[in-house]
C-alpha cells in the first residue's frame, strides 16, 4: 500500500496520527488543507510545528503568497507531482487534511467544469466592489444553496467562480461535484477520524484558545502590516476574519473567541456530513482510543490490505 489518506473534521487529530504513521511506514505527508499552502497562515491553520516538519517531510505547506489564487485543480496538479516524487523514493504517500473537495480530487477525477468567462468575472467583480461580496453570496445561496452552505465564509474567489459557472451553464456549481459512482483507486486506503460530538467540540474550543495564546492576533497584525488587503481570499476564512474584525474594533475579544469556536464547529459539521457520503472509508473511532491505538488500527488495515492483494 503506497498511498494512505488520513482525513476527518477539523481538530480531530489528523496531524498527530499522520506523523506517527509516516514514522512507522517511512512515509512523507502531503497536506490537503486549502489554507496551509499559504505562507504566514501558521497559527490560524494549525500547521505542523517546526519540530514536526523537521521530523517528517511535508509537502504543500507555505508554498503560496497570500495574494495568489489557488484552486482544487491547481492543488490536484501539485499533489500528483508530490505523489510521483515520493513514490520515486519508494516511500509511502500520506495525504492528511480536511478540505473536502481537495481530498475528493485525489480519489476521483475532477469533473469537467467550464473555464472562467472573463466578461462574467469582470462584471461580478464590479458588483462585489459596489455592493459587497455578501450581496453575491446571497445570490449564490438562492442559485446554489448546497455549495453556499459548504463554503468557509465569504470566499470571494469561490463565490465569483460559482456564479460565473451558473451564468454560463444554468447549472449549480455543486452539480459539477457529484459524489456518484466514486470508485476508490486500488492503491489507496482512506481513513476518517471520528470523535463523539461533545469531545470534538471540546477539542475545537481548546484549540481556539491555544491559537489565541500562541499569538493568532499578532500573526494577523503582522500580515496586515505587510500590506496585504483584509479582503483577500486567504483571510476570509475561520479565525482570520474574526481576528481582523477584532483588530478593526468591530468585535470585543470575548465575542471574537466565541465566533471562532462557533464557525469552526459549523465547519466541522459540514465536513462530517461530506465524509458520510463516502462508502469506502475505514472509520477510526477515536473517542475511546489513544493515539497509539488509532495508529495500530491503521497499521492493521494496511497489513491486511497488503495480504489480500
Amino acid at each position: 500500500m503506497k498511498r494512505i489518506m488520513i482525513a476527518g473534521p477539523t481538530a480531530s487529530g489528523k496531524t498527530a496520527l499522520s506523523i506517527k504513521l509516516a514514522e512507522h511506514l517511512s512515509g512523507e505527508i502531503i497536506s490537503v488543507d486549502s489554507r496551509q499552502s499559504y505562507r504566514y497562515l501558521d497559527i490560524g491553520t494549525a500547521k505542523p510545528s517546526k519540530n514536526e516538519l523537521d521530523k517528517i517531510p511535508h509537502h504543500n505547506i507555505s508554498i503560496l503568497d497570500l495574494k495568489e489564487k489557488d484552486s482544487v485543480a491547481a492543488f490536484k496538479n501539485r499533489a500528483d507531482k508530490y505523489t510521483e516524487e515520493i513514490q520515486s523514493k519508494d516511500k509511502t504517500v500520506i495525504y492528511c487534511g480536511g478540505s473536502t473537495l481537495h481530498l475528493q480530487s485525489i480519489i476521483k477525477p475532477l469533473d469537467k467544469i467550464p473555464t472562467s468567462n472573463s466578461d462574467n468575472v469582470h462584471e461580478l467583480e464590479e458588483i462585489a466592489e459596489k455592493k459587497g461580496i455578501e450581496y453575491l453570496f446571497n445570490e449564490l445561496q438562492l442559485k446554489d444553496p448546497e455549495y453556499a452552505n459548504k463554503m468557509d465564509g465569504f470566499n470571494r474567489q469561490r463565490i465569483i467562480r460559482a456564479l460565473d459557472v451558473w451564468r454560463q451553464t444554468g447549472r449549480p456549481f455543486s452539480s459539477f461535484h457529484s459524489n456518484d459512482k466514486i470508485q476508490l483507486p486500488q492503491d489507496l486506503l482512506v481513513f476518517i477520524i471520528d470523535r463523539p460530538r461533545i469531545e470534538l467540540h471540546k477539542r475545537i474550543s481548546d484549540r481556539t484558545e491555544q491559537m489565541i495564546e500562541k499569538g493568532l492576533l499578532a500573526e494577523v497584525r503582522m500580515i496586515l502590516d505587510k500590506g496585504y488587503d483584509r479582503n483577500i481570499q486567504a483571510l476570509q476564512t475561520v479565525g482570520y476574519r474574526e481576528a481582523i474584525s477584532f483588530i478593526d474594533g468591530e468585535l470585543p475579544n470575548d465575542q471574537m473567541v466565541k465566533d471562532i469556536k462557533t464557525a469552526t464547529r459549523r465547519y466541522a459539521k459540514r465536513q462530517i456530513t461530506w465524509f458520510r457520503r463516502w462508502p469506502f472509508i475505514h472509520q477510526l473511532n477515536a473517542g475511546e482510543s489513544t493515539e497509539e491505538q488509532l495508529l495500530n488500527q491503521v497499521l492493521q488495515k494496511v497489513a491486511a490490505n497488503r495480504q489480500n492483494r
